[in-house]
């Protein structure tokens, strides 16, 4: 039996995600609500109903790239999105490159764009016209994105209308690739106020992309760090590479690092992103490791003096796969019976708990696949007692969790939706999808919404009866998650981004 939850922990997560919440309601800033992960909205009076081809409560629609696998995110009036130059903005900027699109939230419009040249080293550090897959965390005027050549920056929101700002001023050489002569930015071009390359300072060998969904907390950044694979699969060029960095959000200046040594037990890449709860009235940040293994780690309170580089105290782990191979991991590379697992989706705080959805890998891996719900208090390795409960999934999962009344909800690659009871674990209703899912829902006024790799949106109501309210074609398959903020919801498919909004004349 699990452990009580501890009252003042409890307390504090909810005062916590109030105050977030309060901030930044109609928004929605960064990937999920607060800094727990939690896909969940409070905006009202969403459409149940909505199709593309008629326009049907189309608020707007614009195409960014021919693949756009990145989350939306909406603030303080724009809508940000990670694509591809396959449907150049800018006809300076010829062949595939990443680029992150600037939209203005009312009415679609382009404002401007990020430019970044692809890594040139191999197709498996930056995979042909995958784009910027990361989605931005925007605070202010601030906007904190992963590029896919691996770097950290900080953009300014309102891009160069406003001049160049910030100590970076190489914006000429940086959207160029290596060799070619500067392009001087036009009106429609991102302002860069400082970089971090994670490929520079720490040979990072990402691996297909770089993923990542910059954490904001305090005067910091938790950037997990894409390390993985080398191109045969077999072998971790960089071992001693981090999993997991911080940042000062002021300056880019590195603060400090995880000192796990996960490198060497890296099944696939790390792409997982972290998160954060109170546990006992204290903040903690929760990371997926490339391993397998769930993470706590004190999060930074002070920058050490310049020169310095802190090492973050973990606090508590998680094998999230206990009886997988822990040595010599890619000798099962292909295995589809036996193999370690890994997250690809985010770890979610809810209540006090944390729930997680992983397993074998997709591409590399076995079958096999859970939703996880973890009992977060407790120190050192919680293994053997911190499991509440455990879900067998379809199949592969990609997605992240989202939870709401009472109930979670998650999509996996083996075509199946599940409700689950989120106290209990037991089923409550799935349902054939009708195609893979890497998206992950969204809860919001009473509904989820899910978006396919067959191109369907369905939409239930968040209720422990299922009712399948919509369903619908989007005319692309998905890889994006839906979003809401300011009464509308956002679809990016991967060539174009929908606003869909109740009683919206078809554009």
């Amino acid at each position: 039996m699990a452990p009580p939850r501890s009252v003042l922990g409890l307390t504090a997560a909810l005062i916590a995600v109030a105050i977030e919440f309060t901030a930044v309601a109609a928004d929605q800033p960064q990937w999920g609500l607060a800094w727990s992960r939690n896909m969940i909205s409070h905006e009202r009076e969403l459409p149940e109903v909505f199709d593309p081809r008629t326009g049907q409560n189309i608020k707007w629609r614009t195409t960014p790239g021919t693949e756009t696998h990145a989350t939306p995110v909406v603030a303080g009036g724009r809508v940000y999105l990670g694509t591809n130059n396959n449907r150049p903005r800018d006809a300076r900027h010829s062949g595939d490159r990443g680029v992150l699109m600037c939209f203005d939230e009312s009415t679609g419009e382009f404002l401007w764009q990020l430019v970044v040249p692809k890594l040139t080293n191999s197709i498996y550090w930056d995979w042909p016209h995958a784009g910027v897959c990361s989605p931005p965390s925007v605070e202010g005027e601030r906007v904190y994105l992963v590029s896919n050549r691996g770097e950290v920056l900080c953009l300014d929101a309102r891009g160069m209308t406003n001049g160049n700002d910030g100590p970076f001023q190489e914006e000429e050489a940086h959207c160029v690739p290596a060799g070619a002569s500067p392009m001087a930015p036009g009106p429609h071009s991102a302002d860069i106020l400082w970089r971090f390359d994670m490929i520079q300072e720490f040979q990072v060998r990402q691996h297909d992309s770089a993923h990542a969904s910059v954490l904001i907390h305090g005067d910091f950044l938790y950037v997990n760090t894409a390390n993985g694979v080398d191109d045969t699969h077999k072998e971790i060029h960089s071992p001693d590479a981090p999993s997991l960095i911080v940042l000062d959000k002021a300056s880019g200046r590195l603060v400090a690092r995880d000192g796990e040594h996960i490198g060497p037990r890296i099944f696939h890449s790390t792409w997982s992103s972290p998160a954060l709860g109170q546990v006992d009235g204290e903040p903690r940040v929760f990371f997926c490791g490339g391993d397998g293994v769930v993470y706590g780690f004190v999060p930074v309170t002070t920058a050490p003096p310049p020169g310095q580089v802190l090492t973050l105290r973990k606090v508590w782990q998680f094998d999230f796969d206990p009886d997988a191979p822990k040595e010599a991991v890619h000798r099962f590379n292909g295995n589809r019976d036996i193999s370690p697992s890994n997250m690809h989706g985010m770890p979610v705080f809810h209540d006090g708990r944390l729930y997680v959805a992983g397993g074998g890998d997709l591409w590399w891996g076995k079958r096999q696949a859970w939703l996880k719900c973890l009992q977060t208090t407790g120190t050192g390795d919680v293994t053997k007692t911190a499991l509440v409960w455990s879900y067998a999934l379809e199949k592969h999962v990609m997605a992240t969790p989202a939870l709401g009344y009472g109930l979670v909800f998650l999509g996996d690659c083996g075509r199946r939706i599940h409700c689950v009871d989120a106290a209990t674990g037991q089923a409550v209703w799935t349902h054939d999808a009708g195609g893979e899912i890497w998206a992950s829902p969204l809860l919001a006024d009473g509904k989820v919404y899910f978006a396919t790799r067959r191109g369907q949106a369905l939409v239930f109501a968040a209720d422990r009866e299922k009712k399948l309210l919509h369903q619908v074609a989007l005319g692309d398959p998905v890889s994006a998650t839906p979003v809401a903020a300011n009464g509308t919801i956002y679809f990016a498919t991967m060539r174009n981004l929908f606003a869909v909004a109740a009683g919206a004349p078809a554009p």
